[in-house]
């Protein structure tokens, strides 16, 4: 049983939103869907950090989460910031349910004990709050991420963040995100949202205040899912 990570699928299977018009994406799906297939087992655990499917409405992500719902694994959904789609934890929970999509589950408010982990996150949100209201949006975020931690450490194991936002990006930091992850003491925090090689240049991978970044889009990762170490 092995924890993995990947951000950021942009599936659009329902959609007109094709993503080979960006330079990397090319054959992304069935670079995706091959990568995936050779690595995970039904054993495994995927957390996808948000931005998973274009679709504009619950009802519309269909396509999208029988497609991954069909890959070896459980899957755990992370909001992204276009992900639309997203409701209430209950109404995702009974769309899942209703459908059968059985190896998918939601991150939100929650947390999972995979392994040795706990697994836990929200989306975040931009490092410049410039306005009240990404004021508002920032503290909700905060707050979830604060729950979601806090049910991570009842579950015991390793506390894992996940975000989809980074909350440090061009040696710029979200200050409230990271006060949250140096409280309790977080040592590992995936995240994604970032694209592009010239992104990818500004974007951190390493060690900052004692706690481990790692950047985990699609095109970042070469449509491969992430290790968890």
């Amino acid at each position: 049983m092995s924890l993995y990570v990947l951000g950021d699928l942009h599936l659009s299977l329902g959609e007109d939103k094709p993503m080979d018009v960006f330079a990397g994406w090319n054959d992304h799906l069935e670079r995706l869907e091959s990568n995936w297939r050779r690595l995970i087992t039904d054993d495994d655990t995927v957390v996808i950090a948000g931005d998973i499917s274009w679709a504009m409405k619950l009802e519309d992500t269909l396509t999208d989460f029988r497609f991954i719902d069909g890959l070896p694994g459980k899957k755990l959904f992370l909001k992204g910031n276009h992900d639309y789609w997203w409701s209430t934890k209950r109404k995702m929970d009974m769309f899942l349910e209703e459908n059968e999509l059985g190896t998918i589950s939601i991150l939100f408010n929650n947390a999972y004990r995979v392994d040795g982990f706990a697994v836990c996150g929200t989306r975040g949100w931009f490092l410049e709050n410039d306005t009240p209201e990404d004021v508002k949006v920032l503290n909700r975020e905060v707050g979830r991420l604060t729950t979601s931690i806090e049910e991570a450490l009842k579950l015991g194991g390793e506390p894992v963040v996940f975000l989809h936002y980074p909350p440090y990006y061009r040696g710029v930091e979200c200050p409230e995100i990271m006060d949250v992850l140096i409280r309790y003491n977080i040592k590992k925090c995936y995240y994604g949202h970032i694209h592009g090689k010239k992104n990818f240049r500004l974007a951190f991978d390493g060690e900052y205040k004692g706690v481990n970044f790692k950047l985990i889009s699609c095109d970042k990762a070469e449509f491969m899912p992430v290790l968890v170490r």
